[in-house]
């Protein structure tokens, strides 16, 4: 169940946070995203003693991002945006994992 989750949910990042860096989505669009998987990861039952894989980190690491920075950062901090690129390369299983992600569960 949680693998199933994280896996759908980062695809769903991918094309939210794609788009947002592209500027075809909204911001807020971007953020209702965010808070409608948060919802739904309340409704899961996972235990605090599962350990949490990679990808799992690397998907709760771009969460914290998205709304750690305010939308200008996101937009045009070339340090972050290479970052954030990077975490989805990973979770696309294109790239090697990102060493400077470090996710928790909320």
């Amino acid at each position: 169940m949680l693998d199933v989750f994280i896996e759908q949910k980062s695809q769903q990042l991918i094309y939210y946070v794609s788009r947002f860096l592209r500027g075809q989505i909204p911001h807020r669009e971007m953020h209702l995203f965010i808070w409608d998987t948060l919802e739904e990861w309340a409704q899961l039952q996972v235990s605090h003693h599962t350990p949490a894989t990679f990808r799992e980190q690397v998907f709760w690491h771009v969460l914290y991002q998205l709304e750690y920075w305010s939308e200008q950062e996101l937009l045009h901090d070339k340090i972050l945006r290479k970052q954030l690129q990077n975490c989805l390369g990973y979770l696309r299983g294109k790239v090697c994992l990102p060493l400077d992600c470090v996710g928790i569960r909320p």
